[in-house]
């Protein structure tokens, strides 16, 4: 009979280092096999023909704009950059959101005792 001890324990760090590595071989390789068809919005604007009308977004000048880092000619290197760069800032937000969480609950213990 197992019990719970007999599971091999895995450490946070562990966990995150390789979640970390899966993030970035998906947002820099995997990616660039993704479907090269318009997206959603895209098609129902050309199906319905108002396609033309689009203006260009304010960041259409940025350089992470449409899925590619500008300056780099190679379109697979320019995708997974992006790709990377963009999963990199996203777990920036995410760890800054999830301490200032925690601070505030260690804040709001310490005001209570």
């Amino acid at each position: 009979m197992s019990t719970a001890t007999d599971t091999p324990r895995v450490s946070t760090r562990r966990l995150v280092v390789v979640g970390l590595a899966v993030c970035l071989v998906i947002a820099g390789v995997v990616s660039f096999y993704a479907s090269s068809h318009p997206d959603g919005l895209e098609h129902v604007a050309a199906t319905l023909g108002f396609e033309g009308v689009a203006r260009d977004s304010a960041a259409a000048g940025s350089p992470l704009a449409d899925y590619g880092v500008k300056g780099v000619g190679d379109a697979r290197l320019s995708g997974g950059l992006a790709g990377v760069i963009g999963a990199v800032v996203t777990g920036l937000v995410m760890f800054g959101l999830v301490l200032l969480v925690l601070l505030v609950r260690r804040r709001g213990h310490r005001t209570h005792d």
